[in-house]
């Protein structure tokens, strides 16, 4: 299969020139981009986009999220909790998780990612209640492939249940055994570590409040045995770090280095409270963080440093986290607020538009361990979002088009988006998924979670916990 883009306003190419194209073409030959330039780029072509009016960018790459909260955003009891009492209140939701709801809401999660111009996805899938006896984690495979996305689904898991001082109800946490076995075949069935791999696996303990240290040891010993990468939240609030002060004597990361979680292969989701030596622990070792903006303003857990973070050499890239801390799953928007929040967290010229593009492509491929994707370069795979800036919310903004799309309020919606060669939104739309039908399934199966929620606690998750007024 031959495609050429042809007529693209700019194409930021996000390679180590940093070059930006003007009137340009790329061609892409079965799953990797041929050729990039302004041609003319001889034919024939099984295809030929008009990119006129679009700037096209490497597809964007989403390094955490949890694909089942899409069926959980705005739920009122929760809106203005902050994390421990978030999970806390969710857990009991998350107890009535289903196949069927896995599946749904990583259909739903994926199609927003991919609309939002993202073209890799890592999830971190945790929950696994003992009455689903469904290889849950499957669903979500079977939702990625079923889109088209390239994906990276860990292995969560939580073996540090309520009665053992952690805070998940025991009926939502594993034994090592199971755990260990359940990892094992997943990898067997569904990693594929090649060039241009549509699917790579992670092992993915939780948190340091909801599994073992021992869980944390084998998951080590485990994913480096098998040759995977390891992942887990760390330092997402004081909370955290309070706990894991009296329960390990420690901070937060100096435990994960104690179970061997530092190193190339490690990425830690959010990061919010490391201290400078800390930062330049992760900078010696090699250790990523999934940035997530939203979700740590939307439950107030802080600022990461990210413009240090950078300025050490961690790998850092950018992630949307759960839809029930984010109550979205829009790259692009997260890509417009990273550019922003850092103007207040450290200073005016700290996040330019093009870094935080840069972290939302080359940040997080280094991140997730892939030299084939995040740039549109001869040979890289050909994962590329084109976005139409023929819209109000860009009229005067042509000085820049890159930028524009980073700092203008737009649609926030890819016109056209390719993951390895194939195209996956065509024209604004997702070829072959019903839509409408899918958001009715949603709708449903979230109202049905709710329903057998209130029905097992008698708490009604829909009613807002009372929150005293401030006054002036």
């Amino acid at each position: 299969m031959r495609i050429l883009i042809k007529n693209a306003l700019r194409i930021a190419a996000m390679d180590d020139r940093q070059q930006e194209i003007a009137n340009g073409a790329i061609v892409v030959e079965d799953r990797a981009i041929a050729q990039v330039g302004r041609g003319p780029f001889a034919g024939p072509f099984d295809r030929e986009i008009d990119a006129t009016g679009c700037v096209a960018l490497p597809g964007f790459i989403n390094t955490h999220h949890h694909l089942y909260q899409t069926m959980q955003r705005a739920v009122p009891f929760v809106q203005d909790a902050k994390l421990f009492d978030w999970l806390v209140g969710l857990y009991e939701i998350w107890r009535e998780l289903t196949a069927e709801a896995v599946h749904a809401s990583a259909l739903v999660g994926i199609s927003e990612l991919l609309l939002s111009g993202c073209t890799t996805v890592a999830d971190h899938f945790y929950v696994f209640p003992h009455q689903q006896k469904s290889a849950l984690l499957d669903e979500t495979i079977r939702a990625a492939r079923r889109l088209g996305a390239r994906f990276h689904p860990t292995r969560g898991s939580m073996s540090l249940g309520r009665s053992q001082g952690g805070l998940p109800p025991d009926d939502v946490v594993q034994c090592q055994e199971e755990i260990c076995a359940d990892c094992e075949r997943v990898i067997a069935e569904h990693h594929d570590p090649g060039r241009f791999s549509m699917c790579r696996l992670a092992l993915a303990p939780c948190s340091p409040f909801s599994v073992t240290a021992e869980e944390l040891r084998r998951a080590a010993d485990l994913a480096r045995k098998l040759g995977v990468r390891l992942h887990t939240h760390l330092a997402e609030t004081r909370d955290e770090e309070r706990f894991c002060l009296e329960q390990r004597g420690v901070r937060p990361l100096g435990y994960m280095e104690q179970v061997g979680w530092v190193g190339g292969d490690v990425w830690y989701a959010h990061g919010v409270h490391f201290d400078d030596a800390e930062l330049d622990l992760l900078a010696r070792t090699g250790t990523g963080v999934a940035h997530c903006p939203s979700s740590n303003l939307r439950l107030g857990s802080g600022i990461a440093r990210v413009p240090a973070m950078l300025e050490r050499g961690v790998p850092v890239g950018l992630a949307v986290d759960g839809s029930a801390s984010n109550d979205g799953s829009n790259l692009l928007q997260e890509i417009r607020l990273a550019c922003l929040v850092h103007r207040v967290g450290t200073g005016v010229e700290a996040m330019p538009a093009r870094s935080a593009l840069w972290l939302a492509t080359r940040g997080s491929a280094r991140v997730l361990g892939r030299d084939d994707i995040g740039q549109l370069t001869p040979g890289m795979a050909a994962d590329i979002a084109l976005f139409d800036l023929r819209d109000l919310a860009y009229a005067g903004a042509m000085h820049d088009p890159v930028a524009a799309l980073v700092m203008c309020q737009g649609p926030a919606r890819a016109r056209f988006v390719l993951v390895n060669g194939e195209v996956v939104v065509d024209d604004g739309g997702l070829p072959g998924l019903d839509v409408p039908a899918l958001i009715d399934e949603q709708n449903r199966l979230a109202a049905e979670m709710i329903a057998r929620m209130r029905q097992r606690t008698g708490i009604d998750p829909l009613r807002h916990r009372t929150v005293a007024p401030t006054h002036c």
